[in-house]
């Protein structure tokens, strides 16, 4: 029999047929009785973003603001969203790190429809699991680098069972976001394709704009950071403070390790608590100092002090998945199956872009990944290209069993980085069936062959 394929412009043309028909997604049918609170209610719209004074970005956001409104969800709750869209395109909403149906996950090529201009979209779901997940578009944008993830379409949701396993004063929601790009190249030895940024912000602000974080000596503040960049991984410092991490991609880390440096690949989320024990005002910002120049810094100013944001170069880049890992070996978990992912590249063959492959395949011409439901799978990454990939399991979390060949346990993310000719292990249930797919987060790449689905 052969494969079954299918390559991403026929799932778009599969969901504008599909969202021809009344524009409803949903997991299952349920009495309205159990919707007792008011649906959530987004609006797909063009804005005009200030960065900062005289700085104006026309782009796409969730209600005209960016971030999007922070979504707040109990796991015990249905949630019930109203998405409406105002702008010129077919677009769609993916939550992302949520367990969820593939219908309403907000990928096309799971099966969820697209909402076409001027009509709305229900997405009815129950939350889960909890902790600091995201929500995004997920359209291609190919070269239109005003497009899909390069947009201002993304926002915090916070899912909350009340069990966080760390006492804090107060919370404070970063996004990272990266604006005005253009198509660059990396250069000697080998022509690489990148995009190149002019702006870098935290919730949309440059530093130069952004009104400073005051904070009180001997608060404990819980940090809950996003890379919600289309392609730009990044790092994050504090200097005189340590960020103790609590959870990655939301999931409680097995080992609450205190760093100088937070690295954000795109997509991942951190949650950390800084003690505030170090009065004076100093910048929270990007490590890279081109990075940080765009704007990717904020003050945070000590009650009682002024002056200056004070910037101290971290002495060393500490971070590492391993630090927050069950302590020692432990026994490795019995798998099914291990499935070999060797991620590569084809320099400018794909629309004078660059192809990226999976075990030498683009997605167009890549049968669906047929699993076993109840199966414990090992996907062994290879990366065989000099640039960091965050790779990204839709509608699953997964646990990272080894890093270089290195055993390891208790990490669970959904989103990953497999470093520039590295490896990783991650292991996967399959406990949730359907359509999901995997890609990586860089928007350059998953547009240009870096996808695949997974079916059971």
């Amino acid at each position: 029999m052969r494969p079954l394929l299918l390559t991403r412009r026929q799932a778009l043309a599969a969901a504008l047929t599909a969202a021809a028909l009344p524009a409803r997604l949903h997991a299952a049918s349920r009495p309205s009785l159990l919707y007792p609170d008011d649906p959530i209610r987004l609006i797909i719209e063009q804005s005009n973003v200030e960065l900062g004074r005289g700085i104006i970005i026309p782009t796409t956001t969730y209600n005209g603001t960016v971030p999007g409104p922070l979504l707040k969800f109990s796991p015990t709750r249905p949630a019930v969203v109203h998405v409406t869209n105002t702008s010129a395109k077919a677009e769609l909403v993916h939550w992302h790190g949520l367990h969820i149906p593939g219908p309403v996950d907000g990928a096309m090529e799971e099966g969820s429809p697209m909402i076409p201009p001027g009509q709305t979209g229900v997405y009815d779901f129950m939350p889960g699991p909890s902790g600091t997940r995201w929500y995004h578009t997920h359209v291609m944008a190919g070269q239109d680098l005003n497009a899909g993830g390069y947009s201002g379409q993304f926002g915090f949701i916070d899912i909350d069972d009340g069990r966080f396993p760390a006492s804090y004063d107060r919370e404070v929601f970063l996004a990272v976001h990266h604006w005005n790009g253009a198509l660059c190249d990396m250069g000697a030895p080998v022509s690489d394709q990148m995009v190149c940024y002019r702006y870098a912000t935290f919730n949309g602000r440059l530093f130069s704009a952004a009104e400073p974080l005051r904070v009180r000596m001997g608060e404990r503040i819980r940090f809950r950071f996003v890379n919600a960049s289309a392609t730009q991984n990044t790092a994050i410092a504090f200097p005189g403070h340590r960020f103790r991490i609590i959870a990655l991609d939301g999931n409680p880390v097995p080992t609450q390790a205190s760093v100088d440096v937070i690295r954000l690949g795109v997509a991942e989320r951190v949650d950390a608590i800084v003690e505030m024990n170090n009065p004076g005002v100093w910048m929270l910002g990007a490590t890279n100092d081109t990075e940080r120049a765009s704007g990717l810094a904020l003050a945070i100013e000590y009650a009682g002090r002024t002056g200056p944001a004070r910037w101290i170069p971290p002495t060393r880049h500490d971070w590492d998945y391993r630090l927050f890992a069950e302590p020692g070996v432990g026994t490795q978990p019995e798998i099914d199956e291990v499935i070999p992912m060797i991620i590569s590249k084809r320099f400018l063959k794909k629309e004078g872009m660059d192809e990226w492959r999976i075990n030498s395949q683009v997605f167009e011409d890549a049968p669906i990944m047929r699993l076993v439901r109840g199966r414990r799978y090992r996907f062994r990454f290879f990366n065989a290209s000099r640039e960091d990939h965050p790779v990204h399991l839709h509608r699953h979390s997964f646990e990272i069993t080894a890093i270089s060949g290195r055993p390891v346990s208790g990490v669970i993310k959904d989103t990953v980085v497999l470093p520039l000719y590295g490896s990783l292990d991650v292991d996967l249930h399959a406990d949730n069936p359907g359509l999901s797919l995997f890609h990586c987060h860089q928007q350059i790449h998953m547009d240009y062959g870096f996808m695949r689905l997974i079916s059971y």
